[in-house]
C-alpha cells in the first residue's frame, strides 16, 4: 500500500534537510503556496508534512513569520564544579577556556534600579520595598545566543563605594571579585536552584526558540553568602535546552576528550560584568 501523500512529501524534505540542500542554520521552507505548487499538492496535505516534521524536530514554525529549518548546534558544554573547587575555577578559568576555542561576546551590561519585590527581596532578604541593582547581560557565542543572564545586588553596596555596580560597563575580572576588592565583601559560599521551564517571550524571542514552547530553558539561580552568612547578590541566568548540555563530575574522574567549550559553573554569575 503506497504512503499517503503528505507522508512522501515529509519525506522528501527531510532528505532534503538533510543533505543540505535546505540548509540547517535557520533558513525559512519555501511558503505554503511554494510548496503546494512544487508537490501539486493540496493545503492540507502541506501542513500535514510540515506537522511531521516539527514533531520530529527538523523544523518549527514562527508565528506570523514561517517554518524554518532547526539549527545544528554544537552543544556548549557547562562543568558544574564544588565549592572546593571554585578557587581555582573562578572567572580567569572561564575567559582562558572559552575565548581560546571560540568567539565569545558579552553584551555591555544594562543596569536598572529597581525595588526588590519578589524573587530579589525573596533571596537577599530584604523588604520588598527596598532598592536593588539590575545588571543584565547576554553571552552569544559564534554569533549562536547561548544564555542570558541577570544579577541583583542591595543598592547599599553602591552607596558604601563600589559605585561601578551602576555603570552599564563591563568590569575586569567580575562583578564578585570587585566587590571583594572594593569593600572586602567576600564570596564565602553560594547556593545554588536548578529548574527546567518554558521560555517568556522575551527568551523566545532571544533565543529564536519556537512559540510552541517544545524547547524549554534551564534557569540557575544563584545567591551567594559572605563570611557572615549573609546574602549579598542573586544571579539568574538561564540557557535554551537545545544548545546547553551540563556535566558534573566527582572523585578522580579524567578529563573528556575537548568537544565543546568548557566552562566553570563557579564562574558562570562573574560572566556578567565584563
Amino acid at each position: 500500500m503506497p504512503e499517503p501523500m503528505w507522508r512522501q512529501i515529509a519525506e522528501d524534505l527531510r532528505q532534503r534537510i538533510e543533505s543540505g540542500e535546505l540548509s540547517a542554520n535557520g533558513t525559512p521552507l519555501p511558503t505554503e503556496l511554494e510548496l503546494q505548487a512544487e508537490y501539486s499538492a493540496s493545503r492540507n496535505t502541506i501542513r500535514d508534512a510540515i506537522k511531521w516534521l516539527v514533531t520530529r524536530g527538523q523544523v518549527y514554525t514562527r508565528s506570523g513569520q514561517g517554518t524554518f529549518v532547526t539549527p545544528k548546534i554544537d552543544p556548549f558544554v557547562t562543568k558544574l564544579v564544588t565549592g572546593t573547587e571554585a578557587p581555582q575555577k573562578a572567572d580567569p578559568g572561564f575567559a582562558y577556556e572559552v575565548i581560546n576555542r571560540r568567539n565569545v561576546v558579552f553584551s555591555v551590561p544594562r543596569v536598572e534600579i529597581l525595588q526588590a519585590a519578589g524573587l530579589p527581596a525573596t533571596e537577599l532578604e530584604i523588604p520588598a520595598t527596598a532598592t536593588v541593582i539590575s545588571r543584565h547581560q547576554q553571552r552569544v557565542i559564534d554569533g549562536v545566543p547561548y544564555s542570558r543572564q541577570t544579577t541583583f545586588y542591595p543598592m547599599d553596596l553602591a552607596e558604601r563605594g563600589a559605585v561601578r555596580l551602576i555603570r552599564a560597563e563591563n568590569i575586569d575580572g567580575g562583578a564578585v571579585r570587585y566587590v571583594e576588592s572594593t569593600l572586602g565583601v567576600k564570596e564565602a559560599g553560594w547556593r545554588d536552584r536548578i529548574s527546567v521551564r518554558l521560555p517568556d517571550a522575551e527568551e523566545t524571542s532571544f533565543f529564536s526558540l519556537p512559540d510552541d514552547g517544545r524547547i524549554a530553558v534551564f534557569e540557575i539561580i544563584r545567591t551567594g553568602y559572605d563570611e557572615q552568612g549573609k546574602p549579598f547578590r542573586v544571579t539568574v541566568t538561564t540557557y535554551p535546552a537545545d544548545r546547553n548540555q551540563f556535566v558534573m563530575t566527582s572523585g578522580a574522574v579524567p578529563d573528556e576528550p575537548s568537544r565543546a567549550a568548557d566552562i566553570s559553573a563557579s564562574s558562570q554569575d562573574d560572566a556578567d560584568d565584563r
